[in-house]
């Protein structure tokens, strides 16, 4: 019998990875409450070793070997930074400093409330047995779960108004402002939990380079034509991401630092959709997929999905709950901060990215993580089926702009 290559079996698994969830997709038509983005989510995890892997070890064993995870890996992390970068093109970094105040109070109170809320939720977790792993001190836990609830995934944000036409809008460039600073703040919190005081000074020295070299690069684009700027912006965007990860920050931060600081207009809007669509149709299922097989989970009983239900309340409680209050102070019109407050529900990838660490450090538990998991799953499909008919009530919404 002839046994398979390593390239034959890397090729078996993006024939898995692109072809079963699209068929759940188009044939349980699930596009309205789990868009195609969840459902290669909830794919990973399901065909990951957590899962289907602990029914069938051997095919989980063959197919995703460490050699084949490994180049998955390679395509996901690219993948994910080329579209982090077009999200951070997107950002009118103007127009957040121009409208800095609301800017800075919004998106503020969708991090805190939330925050808040996730952290009373831990409090009351940690009063029993299971949820804190045994290197995580008590504020740790506390803290980490806490900013799980809080936290706004800004790829699958950017997926989801792109498909709801809001993106280019001004009410989606509004919400993606205020989701980026949330976006970036994780990784900060991320370096407090961790406590890694070397990379302090390293994320120090980050700033301060990547400020000197965001003025060259900018004065070097502007000479250049159109098809140099493409190539030049992608040579930009791999040192963002290695200085970013290097000095603690993570390489997706610096993916939309590297973004963020350069003129959309520079790459030319049409040229940079059909971009965004490359990247989402060809490799970013691979990036969503893997993400779900490196997850791994035990299910602890019915305890696990009541905590996951308490978390769901409070994530998605808090995050309404701030958007409600900043609307209040900054005196939104009527339906805005709903609005808001659901499309800043989006959790899933970087959310599961951000605990997978705290599992890898043993802060939390697996079943801590599987109730993690499982809120931010939740949350992130209530978003399409909330705010859709919203739009289609409000036709005046996409176009508020503060």
């Amino acid at each position: 019998m002839h046994a398979m290559s390593p390239t034959e079996i890397f090729l078996l698994a993006i024939l898995i990875i692109f072809t079963l969830p699209w068929l759940v997709w188009r044939v349980g038509r699930t596009d309205y409450w789990a868009p195609l983005v969840v459902v290669q989510i909830i794919g990973g995890i399901l065909l990951g070793p957590g899962v289907v892997g602990a029914i069938f070890p051997d095919y989980y064993a063959f197919v995703f070997a460490p050699a084949t995870m490994g180049a998955l890996n390679g395509i996901a992390w690219w993948s994910v930074m080329l579209f982090v970068w077009v999200a951070g093109l997107e950002l009118d970094i103007g127009e957040a400093w121009r409208r800095r105040g609301e800017t800075g109070i919004t998106a503020g109170l969708a991090l805190g409330v939330p925050l808040l809320a996730g952290s009373a939720a831990a409090l009351l977790m940690l009063r029993y047995p299971g949820w804190r792993g045994p290197l995580g001190a008590e504020w740790q836990v506390v803290l980490g779960i806490g900013m799980a609830c809080a936290v706004t995934a800004l790829p699958i944000l950017v997926l989801f108004m792109e498909k709801l036409d809001i993106l280019r809008a001004p009410f989606g460039q509004r919400v993606l402002r205020y989701a980026s600073l949330d976006d970036i703040a994780i990784w900060g919190v991320l370096a407090l939990i961790l406590l890694d005081w070397e990379r302090v000074g390293r994320q120090v020295g980050f700033l301060i380079g990547f400020a000197v070299a965001t003025w060259a690069i900018r004065r070097l684009l502007r000479a250049l034509g159109e098809n140099d700027r493409w190539y030049v912006g992608l040579i930009w965007l791999a040192l963002c991401g290695f200085a970013a990860d290097w000095a603690g920050l993570h390489f997706m931060v610096g993916a939309f630092l590297a973004g963020a600081v350069l003129d959309a207009h520079w790459f030319g809007e049409a040229r940079m959709d059909r971009f965004r669509q490359t990247i989402l149709l060809a490799v970013m299922p691979v990036y969503f997929l893997s993400t779900g097989l490196k997850t791994q989970w035990g299910v602890g009983g019915a305890s696990v999905f009541a905590v996951a239900a308490l978390l769901l309340a409070a994530s998605v409680g808090g995050k309404l709950a701030g958007i409600h209050l900043a609307g209040r102070i900054l005196k939104w019109p009527k339906g805005d901060a709903r609005a808001i407050g659901w499309l800043l529900q989006t959790k899933a990838l970087i959310m599961i990215i951000f605990v997978n660490i705290l599992l890898d450090k043993q802060i939390i538990t697996h079943e801590t993580f599987t109730a993690l998991l499982l809120m931010a799953v939740a949350s992130t499909m209530m978003t399409i089926p909330v705010v859709a008919p919203m739009l289609k009530r409000d036709a005046s919404l996409r176009r508020r702009g503060s």
